[in-house]
């Protein structure tokens, strides 16, 4: 053997030591590539799942904003409703008060009819009562004229005098209180 051959023999060797290096590389390269695949397979499932949960989300939140346009239009026709309502209810009141008024003038009337009959009676039984008191002290008094002397009949005319009076200013009073 010469020294060309066994270059070419070292060189042989190297070519078939890196070849097989080449393949060990080559083999744990295609075991990370079908990790990787693997890997992205399992991301895009998951991805996929998070995408339909996000669109099922947006849908759900579309429809929560459709039922709040309803809502809204529903408040709005119940805000025209209201106005509509507060401006009936005005006219209403003015014609409550209108009726009132009406028909307070012939209750204060009626109640002004009542509250002088009733002092006009009062006033009369007082009047009775005083009568009647100064015809009572009298026979009263007469007698007592009869049973007692001088002292005693002028105690008596002072009873009458004082009564009589009472029931003077019993009447005077209860006329005052009608004017």
């Amino acid at each position: 053997m010469n020294a060309g051959q066994l270059a070419a023999l070292i060189a042989a060797g190297f070519f078939a030591v890196l070849a097989c290096a080449g393949i060990v590389v080559l083999i744990k390269l295609s075991r990370l590539m079908s990790a990787v695949t693997g890997m992205v397979t399992e991301y895009r499932e998951r991805a996929d799942l998070l995408i339909q949960q996000a669109q099922e989300a947006v849908d759900r939140t579309n429809e929560q904003l459709a039922r709040t346009d309803a809502i809204t239009a529903s408040m709005d026709q119940v805000t025209a409703n209201m106005a509509e309502l507060t401006g009936q209810v005005s006219a209403l009141a003015g014609l409550a008060r209108s009726l009132s008024g009406a028909a307070a003038v012939p209750l204060h009337g009626a109640s002004a009819f009542v509250f002088g009959l009733r002092r006009a009676v009062a006033v009369r039984r007082s009047l009775q009562v005083a009568a009647m008191a100064e015809t009572l002290p009298v026979t009263l008094a007469a007698s007592a004229l009869t049973r007692t002397g001088s002292a005693a009949q002028s105690a008596a005319r002072a009873a009458i005098a004082a009564s009589a009076g009472e029931a003077t200013r019993e009447n005077e009073t209860t006329e005052a209180g009608c004017r």
